[in-house]
């Protein structure tokens, strides 16, 4: 486990950039997915291949986010008043500075080019847009369902972190196992179980096996080996099903509480955990000063901001080139490029000025 002088676990910072890298890839692929549909057959074509990778394997974005926040925030010995007041504000400050910035920004583009998001400019109207846009109904601003999904979260994980700070791990596997059992049959499977299991389904499972695995001891688990076949199978099953189970008129997705999702998640979370096992000389990674370390640290410092900027960017270049059409590699190295760098240098310039830098959602 490597710590930089800032106190800052290096594997989280890493799993935090691949997380945001993933959430930027599936608004990608919802863009791309229909224009891939009919290459779908016996045999499918790359690009049907290439946009299901992208649409499946790298579903593990917002399941990385809730781990991520399970593993840093639970076990800490800190009161309810003490938890919410460090946390609430920084999840809730930059979700309205941001909401209002891009609704504005939406408006003046409708306003003064031809891209439409808004048709009446009165109050009423933008005040109405406004509020569709912070409770994720605008098409802009789909993500910011997490927002509403993380805040409900640290509502209850104050209690959560009460009962795991007084209790050994196997209690927390013991909820584990029936939160996988409940995402097998609910999720995965989609059958209806005559025993109601809906109080462990859902995100808190993924913050309780975030915890969980950044303190087991259990030697499967902490074999990196073992973390890349849970890798391997889980992404290569979700390719084949999704084959399976797609046509030429629709593409089969996971939902992120199915069995394969949640392997593939926990796999990536564990490898990043056990990598330095492998002992390999990576300082082009591990150099402070090296440009990949330097991204990878932007990325995790600004991943929160990013999150709730960069599918306003995308929507809005996809709506800028309409009708020119795309090739689906250079169309999605384009977007990624741009939905990734543009937010981040937005957020590096912001992060300079006093006052707004508390705003953005800088970590």
């Amino acid at each position: 486990m490597s710590v930089n002088k800032s106190n800052r676990i290096f594997y989280f910072d890493a799993l935090r950039a691949l997380a945001i890298f993933c959430v930027i890839c599936i608004h990608i692929y919802a863009e791309i997915q229909k224009g891939v549909m009919p290459d779908y057959g016996l045999i499918p074509s790359y690009k049907w291949f290439y946009a299901q990778f992208m649409g499946n394997c790298l579903r593990i974005g917002v399941p990385l986010f809730l781990m991520i926040s399970g593993a840093l925030l639970l076990g800490r010995k800190e009161s309810v008043k003490e938890f919410l007041s460090k946390r609430i504000p920084r999840i809730v400050v930059p979700f309205l500075f941001w909401g209002l910035i891009l609704t504005m920004l939406l408006v003046l583009l409708s306003y003064f080019t031809d891209l439409t998001y808004i048709r009446t400019f009165d109050a009423f109207h933008i005040l109405r847009l406004l509020f569709r846009d912070y409770i994720a109904q605008g098409r802009s601003f789909a993500p910011y369902w997490f927002f509403w999904t993380i805040l409900g979260l640290y509502l209850i994980m104050p209690i959560i972190n009460k009962w795991l700070d007084n209790s050994k791990l196997n209690e927390a596997e013991y909820f584990l196992v029936i939160w996988l059992i409940a995402c097998l049959f609910i999720y995965t499977f989609k059958i209806d179980l005559p025993i109601n299991l809906t109080y462990f389904v859902g995100p808190i499972g993924y913050i309780v096996l975030g915890y969980y695995l950044r303190h087991t001891e259990r030697k499967i688990l902490n074999n990196p080996y073992f973390d890349i076949f849970l890798i391997l199978i889980s992404a290569v099953s979700m390719i084949f099903f999704s084959w399976y189970f797609s046509s030429t008129e629709t593409v089969y997705n996971f939902d992120i509480y199915t069995i394969l999702v949640i392997g593939e998640a926990t796999g990536v979370f564990l490898l990043f955990k056990n990598f330095y096992k492998f002992n390999l000389k990576l300082n082009f990674i591990r150099n402070p000063h090296s440009i990949v370390n330097k991204l990878i640290m932007a990325m995790a410092k600004y991943s929160y901001g990013i999150y709730l900027t960069h599918a306003t960017i995308i929507v809005i270049f996809v709506d800028a080139i309409d009708g020119f059409g795309f090739h689906v590699n250079g169309f999605t190295i384009s977007m990624l490029v741009i939905a990734l760098f543009v937010p981040l240098a937005i957020m590096f310039i912001l992060d300079k000025i006093p006052v707004i830098n508390q705003l953005i959602g800088s970590k």
